[in-house]
């Protein structure tokens, strides 16, 4: 049997050691340990400044805090899994150094709120660092985008030829969907910076605390209102997961599109050594492995939101040992989507090229540009519907007889319609085709060139 734990005097027996494996957290909650810290340290300046403590005791604990600190950054300080917790082990190791005046750091604070304040630490400052992560993806899109303007490339629907764009739109509309995830995220940083320290176990305490003094002191926007849904919270775990879930989203759509571009079939882009692999068999095998994992690297993410809600979604008020799990879960959804931002940004500034001469023949060989003859006989005055509905004939003609559009002799136009001029071969040119879509927010040249100039200002704002 192991020794008794130091809140288990009410028990007559300690836990048996398997159920003291299980129990502990400290494998994974050590990750926490440099914001219990700085949550300590705060916890101790109030206890000193509102008299529950002396100044000279609040003086000890702190310099103990820092002492343990600097020993866990210079590896000196390695707690087991005797320690069950980040905070047993750093107030056990506290009073080693300070001696018993380490045994008032916990007045007025409960694990409850001691762990919802350090989560809430670590995860302000994580949000912080992705929202930088994705600015410099963003960057990226955009330093690729702009000597792209004029670069044509396929647009699909259903996976179907529909319409050629400016690859410079294509790359921009990544940038829109990341500025949403950059925007969310902020968004949900304002519920993830509130207090609840000194929430204690539930219901607050006796003591004279200064619940605003510590929120200030660790930078906390304000505090939570009510005890109960301090400690009980976990509402900005569930926001973030969400808010990562949309990230890996949009990275793997990318990365689906990374992946077929690199086959044989499109061609459109080709892969660099340095972000590709080979095949153990195959030498000829140059394989998409970054957009492959972060494609499958998704569903992790997706998992820990669905776990999260499935956590929280029977608990009665208020701290239940259930609230553990968050943990991990919130902890990985970090690490792999810092990682998969980081993975993906590389791929585009240096492990991808895109292959001109495919994407320049790409949009000559099908029939995408069918809707600018529908458009071209609108303006000279045939209803669209009818035109639309002519275009498809002439589509069905060119089909039987082995042409595309740019491929009619003007008789033939002209046998389909009268209104057919020889200004229709420039009008479904390519490069026409995409410079007259100049529609706000179009893939016309000139507005991708507008957009290009506001995603820029957006960047340095």
């Amino acid at each position: 049997m192991t020794k008794q734990q130091t809140w288990s005097q009410r028990f007559e027996s300690a836990l048996h050691p398997a159920i003291v494996r299980f129990n502990a957290s400290i494998g994974f909650d050590i990750e926490l340990i440099e914001y219990d810290l700085s949550g300590s340290v705060a916890h101790a300046k109030m206890l000193a400044k509102t008299g529950i403590i002396s100044n000279a005791e609040g003086e000890q604990l702190v310099n103990g805090l820092e002492q343990i600190r600097l020993e866990y950054q210079q590896g000196l300080f390695v707690p087991g899994i005797d320690s069950e917790d980040v905070h047993f082990a750093v107030e056990k190791r506290l009073t080693e150094i300070v001696g018993d005046a380490g045994k008032k750091l916990h007045t007025a604070r409960s694990r409850n709120d001691q762990a919802g304040t350090d989560t809430r630490l670590y995860l302000r400052e994580k949000i912080a660092q992705i929202r930088e992560q994705l600015r410099e993806f963003q960057g990226v899109l955009l330093d690729i985008a702009e000597p792209n303007v004029e670069t044509l490339i396929p647009g699909y629907t259903h996976l179907q030829r529909a319409q050629p764009i400016s690859l410079a739109h294509y790359l921009l509309a990544y940038f829109e969907m990341s500025d949403r995830d950059w925007e969310r995220l902020g968004d949900v940083s304002k519920r993830v910076n509130i207090s609840p320290l000194g929430c204690s176990a539930l219901a607050g305490t006796t003591f004279p605390i200064d619940r605003h003094y510590t929120a200030e002191l660790l930078h906390f926007d304000k505090v939570y209102a009510n005890s109960l849904d301090g400690v009980s919270d976990r509402d900005f775990a569930i926001e973030f997961l969400a808010a990562a879930s949309l990230i890996m989203v949009h990275l793997s759509r990318l990365s689906e599109e990374m992946i077929l571009w690199s086959s044989h079939e499109f061609g459109f882009i080709s892969l660099k050594d340095s972000c590709a692999t080979g095949s153990s068999i195959m030498p000829q095998k140059k394989n998409p492995d970054v957009p492959e994992l972060v494609r499958g690297k998704a569903g992790r993410v997706f998992g820990h939101l669905q776990a999260m809600l499935v956590v929280m979604k029977g608990l009665p008020l208020a701290y239940n040992k259930d609230l553990q799990e968050d943990k991990e879960a919130l902890f990985d959804g970090v690490k792999t989507v810092q990682a998969c931002l980081e993975a993906m940004t590389i791929l585009l500034r240096e492990g991808i090229a895109f292959q001109g001469d495919r994407l320049a023949a790409a949009v000559t060989e099908d029939f995408s540009n069918a809707t600018d003859v529908a458009d071209y006989l609108a303006t000279k005055g045939v209803p669209f519907r009818e035109a639309y509905n002519l275009v498809g004939k002439v589509v069905k003609t060119c089909l039987l007889g082995g042409k595309l559009l740019k491929d009619l002799t003007l008789e033939e136009w002209k046998e389909l319609h009268p209104a057919f001029e020889t200004d229709i071969y420039g009008a479904i040119a390519p490069q026409q085709v995409v410079a007259a879509r100049n529609s706000y927010g179009g893939t016309g040249f000139d507005q991708v060139r507008k957009s290009l100039i506001a995603a820029r200002d957006r960047l340095s704002d």
